[in-house]
């Protein structure tokens, strides 16, 4: 297992990079519909803890999925 770097545009990008920005991407939508139906108002305690937890579980899960 061996991550290299992505040329993006010239510039030669770390993997990880990408993945969080994508993870984040994720995040925001899954927020977005948390928000919409009002889950992270009465379901979560500490809604910006809730939402850094997510964001790791999408950006590991990315990671181990681009592992394989």
């Amino acid at each position: 297992m061996t991550f290299t770097e992505i040329n993006l545009f010239g510039v030669y990008v770390a993997l990880i990079a990408v993945l969080m920005v994508g993870a984040w991407v994720v995040t925001i939508g899954l927020r977005r519909f948390a928000a919409r139906f009002g889950l992270v108002r009465y379901v979560v305690w500490h809604p910006s803890l809730f939402v850094f937890a997510v964001y790791m579980i999408v950006l590991s899960s990315m990671i181990l999925i681009t592992a394989r």
